[in-house]
């Protein structure tokens, strides 16, 4: 109460200094924050979740959103997870849910798909990440780790904002990176 939150900010000195703020629920963050930094990155979009699948429902027309930020150099990027895998099926298992998680990624790739193939757009498949989702604009980032059987808006969620080198930012940037390197190129799986 006697610290204006600008001072708190800059006093922080630990770990946490990049944690902008932590939600409970990913179902927490307010739409207008998702609608902000997707809004707002010039340079990279990375949307490394297993399914994706909220995005469409949240962000009024985002394909057009993508294609403009794509065309103007924003280099955009989907992780999803493959609808076909075993891992996929496991989780299915665990949540549980009318709305499976192969249909939820279903419904990204059919998105996806509805662009085209412009440049600046790339998504990729792999199924390590399906415990914690990453998601990325410019120099912010969400974080999101999984819990249980819990589906992903149930999931509590750190906002980062990249303050200094190999802090928290950069570790999960550093995941991301490793992931996506190792992940298959979509079109040899539409393709083959």
């Amino acid at each position: 109460m006697l610290w204006p939150e600008a001072i708190r900010k800059n006093v922080k000195t630990g770990a946490d200094r990049e944690i902008v703020t932590a939600y409970p629920y990913r179902s927490a963050v307010p739409k207008s924050l998702w609608r902000t930094l997707i809004s707002d990155a010039t340079t990279d979009l990375t949307f490394a979740g297993y399914t994706n699948y909220f995005f469409w429902l949240e962000i009024p027309n985002l394909r057009a959103v993508l294609r403009r930020k794509a065309e103007h150099g924003c280099r955009v990027r989907f992780l999803l997870g493959d609808p076909d895998s075993e891992v996929t099926r496991r989780r299915e298992e665990k949540e549980a849910v009318p709305l499976t998680v192969g249909t939820r990624i279903k419904i990204t790739l059919d998105e996806l798909a509805k662009l085209g193939d412009p440049p600046g757009i790339e998504t990729r498949l792999s199924d390590e990440h399906i415990a914690m989702s990453v998601f990325t604009f410019d120099d912010h980032m969400l974080v999101s780790t999984h819990l249980a059987n819990l589906v992903g808006h149930d999931s509590p969620v750190l906002h980062l904002h990249r303050t200094q080198s190999d802090g928290l930012y950069d570790r999960y940037a550093h995941h991301v990176t490793e992931l996506w390197n190792t992940a298959r190129p979509l079109r040899p799986a539409l393709n083959g």
